[in-house]
């Protein structure tokens, strides 16, 4: 006789309650947790710890999930519900394994009580053959490309090129020793971070990441060490580095640490009391926020942005486009385009403000609404923004290459050119393969959506199986 399954106990709180009605889809469509697990990409004790509210559950998780089980977003609104309910102690244990990522909270927008998940371990050390050391990859899963945590050593058997940088373990950071042989800390970080800023665009955050956040661990180490000036210079830095760690997390498909990295640059911005650092992380934000799905939430932040911007400032003008896009995305057109209009006149009388948007020119805000134009469904005016933009793009910004291109291929298919959408399109699967980032993967995935019902023309099977072969499959 087969193990009978641990009775579940919904009415305890509101993650028993998620994960009985997790049980209840699954058995509905009669999988066992072994079949639901293997078509997921999740770790089968993992799933049976969902159920059980034994162990956090990741939004994407939950995603992939109400996807394979064709739950209608009922398991997606029952995770909403469960994150607004539960105590802010948390309802469901935290593995001792890793209660912290270099410091970040993961607490911020959109992101549940400070649990530690198996995304989070994005570039932790730890043994290959161990499946909670998980990376995050895009995979396959009932015809959409998905972000999902993936056991390092899957990964790393995989071999598909751009994946395996970030299943490499992290360097270890430097020694109490080392960091007092350094000289002058603050020009030494600065600089790496420059180095690193530069390094993504040409290859991408997946391989750089894991040295960003080595460093920011060393940097928070000799932050408390320093006193007075010294100690408030190294923390508006090391919350600059935070905001870039958010940024590659992001653009790896790893939103939660890319929100609790972002909640932590926003408390030390707080503490510096430097109100430009916190202008700038509340446009960060409100980005973040507006991309990863929240677009409402988008609009309350940017104008929290607005607010605390210096009037006339470059900072300013980031967060009225930002705000822009967010109506964009809730289909508010005319308030959409009266922002880009404002964005440029403010630009036009705001002075130099030195680090911040230093490359905010009219041709930036132009390649911006072209975006915005794509997510109103207006693809010709897009299609043209981005084309523009594509042909005067320095060659070194390879990542944003690819990101244009894979969004000039959605808009040309919108315009119902699949021809030259493919085409365009395959030109941006190999930056995708080559950097991982996930802003290429998300518009590919759109761009593979548009063109499946004309397989039968130019280039689409071409485009869409080259596609195929830089994404993981379920087994």
């Amino acid at each position: 006789m087969g193990q009978q399954p641990n009775e579940l106990t919904p009415d305890a709180g509101p993650w028993h309650r998620w994960g009985y009605e997790l049980r209840q889809f699954r058995e509905a469509r009669q999988l066992s947790q072994q079949a639901l697990a293997r078509r997921a990409l999740i770790d089968r004790s993992h799933l049976g710890r969902f159920e059980r509210a034994e162990r956090p559950v990741p939004k994407h998780a939950a995603i992939t999930l109400d996807d394979i089980l064709d739950a209608a977003g009922a398991l997606v609104r029952g995770w909403d519900s469960a994150e607004r309910e539960a105590p802010q102690d948390c309802s469901v244990p935290v593995s001792r394994a890793g209660t912290a990522t270099h410091g970040a909270s993961t607490r911020g927008h959109g992101a549940s009580a400070p649990e530690t998940l198996a995304m989070n371990a994005v570039v932790r050390a730890g043994s290959l053959g161990d499946d909670t050391d998980t990376v995050v990859v895009p995979a396959r899963i009932h015809g959409r490309i998905l972000f999902v945590p993936v056991p390092r050593r899957v990964v790393l058997a995989s071999g598909i090129a751009g994946l395996a940088a970030t299943a490499m373990p992290a360097a270890t950071p430097a020694t109490a020793t080392e960091l007092a042989d350094m000289g002058s800390p603050l020009e030494h970080f600065a600089q790496l971070r420059r180095v690193m800023i530069q390094t993504d665009n040409l290859i991408g955050p997946r391989h750089v990441l894991p040295a960003l956040q080595q460093h920011l661990g060393s940097l928070a180490t000799r932050r408390r060490s320093a006193r007075g000036t010294d100690a408030i210079e190294l923390l508006a830095l090391e919350t600059r580095y935070e905001e870039l760690a958010g940024w590659f997390a992001q653009d790896i498909g790893d939103e939660r640490t890319a929100h609790g990295h972002t909640a932590k640059a926003l408390d030390a911005s707080h503490i510096t009391g430097d109100t430009d650092l916190t202008a700038y992380i509340l446009g960060r934000k409100a980005q973040l926020a507006v991309d990863t799905g929240h677009p409402a939430d988008a609009l309350g932040l940017a104008a929290a942005a607005r607010r605390t911007a210096r009037p006339g400032s470059r900072l300013e003008v980031i967060a009225v486009l930002h705000e822009a896009h967010a109506r964009a995305v809730l289909g508010e057109g005319s308030e959409a385009h009266r922002a880009y209009d404002t964005a440029l006149a403010l630009l036009g009388r705001a002075g130099s403000d030195g680090v911040w948007g230093s490359w905010l020119d009219a041709a930036y805000i132009s390649t911006a609404r072209a975006r915005s134009l794509a997510a109103l469904g207006e693809y010709e005016q897009a299609a043209a923004g981005f084309d523009s933009a594509l042909a005067v793009l320095p060659s070194a910004y390879r990542r944003d290459r690819g990101v244009y291109l894979a969004r000039a291929a959605r808009a040309h298919a919108g315009t119902g050119n699949v021809t030259l959408a493919a085409r365009i399109g395959g030109q941006a699967v190999g930056i995708a393969a080559e950097t991982g980032s996930a802003r290429i993967f998300g518009q590919l995935d759109r761009l593979d959506q548009a063109l499946a019902p004309a397989t039968g023309e130019d280039g689409v099977a071409e485009f869409r199986a080259s596609l195929d072969r830089i994404v993981l499959h379920p087994a």
